[in-house]
Formats: structure tokens, sequence, C-alpha cells
């Protein structure tokens, strides 16, 4: 008896230690199974303004799989222009004055612009930096009446139930000064219509997945050129993000399902009787800091 009270400690010591080893052993194999569950970080993917109509995709494939892009681009020499002090202040006045002139116009006249404007308009947005060079834009031209006032009818049912129902009263009184709602009759008016959709990501010709990096930062830049492009030929536009109308656009437009709408503007000219509302702009000390 004195042998087995004197040998207990031991026991128990033993049994600590091969618990401890069995634990450990097995939070392992749970690191290891969370590691491999768990995807790489992917910092470009924005997880915003997702189609309510995607389909499983299939697993990324590996980040050191090639993209289809060529592995040595040939540089070559730049040379931009370079102003005068006095020039560079002269145009940097003016086109912020150009700019300055940009309005939201709601009022737009059913007057033809030329096709050419709004091919060159489009060119221009597809100047914009994008991540890696994917250009992961989209501009789909809508000129057809029939296909135009689908759009809107397809817009005014669901901004009805947005105003309605999902906005909110504190999102609807901000916008009652502005005198918006969701009759969109501009979706019918404006000779153009241009829908800017977001590729999420691409295709290689062997089908698989492309990588699309900063795909939405990236759109959004093409987008603000655009806006600037269009006011500088003399068009005007409002912007429209149509909420919860993403997934039936791209149905009827028939667009691939990597394609997410993001944009939608009106194009034209301002009706003779438009009206704005008498807003102004932050002055340059509340937008800027310099450091």
């Amino acid at each position: 008896m004195a042998l087995f009270s004197s040998l207990t400690p031991v026991f128990i010591a033993i049994i600590c230690v091969l618990i401890g080893v069995i634990m450990k052993k097995t939070n392992g194999e749970k690191e290891k199974r969370d590691t491999k569950s768990k995807h790489p970080s992917r910092p470009w993917v924005d997880e915003d303004l997702k189609d309510g109509t995607d389909h499983p995709l299939e697993e990324e494939e590996g980040d050191e799989e090639w993209q289809g892009l060529e592995e040595n681009v040939a540089h070559v020499p730049f040379t931009g222009e370079r102003y005068s002090e006095a020039e560079m202040i002269k145009r940097s006045r003016i086109f912020y004055e150009l700019l300055n002139k940009r309005r939201s116009v709601r009022f737009l006249s059913d007057e033809p612009v030329p096709r050419e404007v709004i091919d060159n308009v489009i060119r221009t947005a597809g100047t914009s930096p994008s991540g890696a060079h994917t250009e992961p834009w989209t501009f789909v031209v809508v000129q057809d009446p029939d296909l135009k006032h689908k759009i809107r009818e397809i817009v005014e049912e669901e901004e009805e139930i947005n105003y309605k129902k999902r906005m909110g009263d504190r999102w609807v009184n901000d916008l009652k000064r502005l005198r918006t709602n969701w009759i969109k009759e501009y979706l019918d008016t404006a000779p153009y219509l241009i829908l800017i959709f977001k590729q999420v990501y691409g295709r290689l010709p062997n089908g698989k997945k492309k990588t699309h990096y900063y795909n939405e930062i990236s759109v959004s830049i093409a987008c603000g050129i655009l806006l600037a492009a269009l006011q500088n030929a003399g068009l005007y536009t409002v912007t429209s993000t149509p909420l919860n109308c993403g997934p039936q656009l791209r149905v009827l437009l028939q667009r691939p399902a990597n394609e997410k709408l993001l944009l939608l503007l009106p194009v034209g000219y301002p009706k003779k009787d438009a009206t704005v509302p008498a807003l102004s702009r932050k002055p340059l000390e509340d937008i800027m800091v310099v450091m």
C-alpha cells in the first residue's frame, strides 16, 4: 500500500504528460485543417455590390499560376508634356472651372447626340489605370427605345420599393430637398444610357479564372474619367446606382455572371426648361489637408 502511495504522483505526472501530448497533436491537426480551409488574403477583392444571382464558382486558382499576362512587357521611352508654371496654373484653373459646372441633370432632352462622341468619351474612360492593367470594365451603351424602356421599368419598380421600404426615413428625408423620387423619366428620354459593369474576374483562353485586382476601385476611377469626358464634350448625366436592380439588368443585357453593375448613366443634352438644385460645394480648406 505504501509502495502504491509513493508511485501515485508518478502515475499522475505521466498521465498529465500524455494528455498534454494528445491535446497538442489534436490542436496541431485542427490548425492545419483551418489553414487549408482559409482562403489566402486577397486585399484587392471587393466585397460590396455583390450580385444576388451569383453562381458558386470553382476555387480560386493558385496565386502562382500563370494569369495569361505577358511575362516581360517591353518598356519604351516616355516623354510627357511639360508646361511653364504660368501655363500649368492657367490650364488647371480652366479645367477646374469646366468641371465645377458639372451638375447632376435629371431633365434630359431626347435630342440626338453624335455616336462618335459617345465612342470617344468611352475610349477616354478606357485610359483609366487598373490593378495589374487588367482593365476590368465593360461599358454597355443602350440606344434602342424599347430596351431603354425595359430598363426604366426594372429600375422604377425596384426604386419604388427602395423609397417606401428599404431606404429608411432618414435617407428618404435627406433626398426630399433634392426633389428626387423613383420616377426616372430620363431613362426613356436620354438618347443614350451607359451602364458600367465591373468584371470581378476574367477568363483565360483555357477557361480558368483570371484575377482582376482592385476591380471596383479601377472601374470607379474609369467612371470619374468618363464623367469628366462627358462634361468636356458638353453632355450631361446623373450618376445612378439603381439599388437591387443589378442582377435583373445584367440578365436583360445578356452580360456574363462575372460582371456586376456599378453605375448607370443617362447621357444627353439638358431640356430647355431643366432645373437643378441650388447647391454649393465645400471650399478647398474643407477638403484638403496639407501636411
